[in-house]
């Protein structure tokens, strides 16, 4: 049975790979967030742990990390800092699978756009993530919408953006994000864009 702790499980894609695992799979999650009391959906309380922390502070978080197969962080902020933090805790308990959701442009690689320093701390964060030992995903998706369509294709780094104007479902990003935590070696140690499918 494959154990996933969600960082920044209250976000909008969270909330969405969430009831995806409970529906899909049988993944036992635990979901890790600032404010617990945030979380409005109930869940099977065989199969879902809520720990209130925030990633920044070590010993919770090695704490909550312990035992997992994989880590899917879907976090905003100090995202370097958070990332360093993560890695670390990562290696200080073994676990070795990290899923994270960045942002397309980070590479210049949406064609004729410059998003500037505007994504500096998703650029940052990905490089601190692409220069550690672990079995990496970094998620790239296009501007996002609430449709409850799953439509999507992808892009490897190092590939022109496709479909860049076009938004894609939270739905489809949380589809990939489950196939990509109960695939062991998927995508491994990639980089992802995801767009809307034409």
């Amino acid at each position: 049975m494959t154990k996933i702790l969600i960082l920044g499980a209250n976000g909008q894609i969270a909330r969405v790979a969430i009831r995806l695992f409970l529906a899909r799979t049988d993944a036992q999650l635990t979901l890790y967030l600032r404010n617990a009391h945030r979380l409005t959906e109930t869940a099977p309380a065989d199969r879902v742990t809520v720990i209130e922390g925030d990633v920044l502070e070590t010993a919770t978080l090695e704490a909550a990390m312990a035992g997992q197969d994989v880590v899917y962080a879907n976090l905003s902020g100090a995202l370097e800092q958070q990332v360093s933090r993560i890695l670390s805790a990562m290696n200080a308990v073994g676990v070795q699978r990290l899923i994270f959701i960045s942002s397309m442009g980070i590479y210049d690689e949406v064609p004729g756009e410059r998003y500037g320093s505007v994504l500096d701390s998703y650029r940052n964060a990905a490089r601190v993530i692409e220069s550690s030992g672990l079995d990496y995903t970094i998620l790239r998706p296009a501007w996002l919408n609430d449709r409850d369509d799953i439509a999507y294709g992808t892009t490897r780094k190092g590939e022109p953006f496709r479909n860049a104007a076009a938004t894609v479902s939270r739905s489809s990003v949380a589809d990939l994000v489950v196939k990509l935590a109960m695939t062991p070696g998927l995508e491994s140690r990639g980089s992802l864009g995801i767009h809307k499918a034409p």
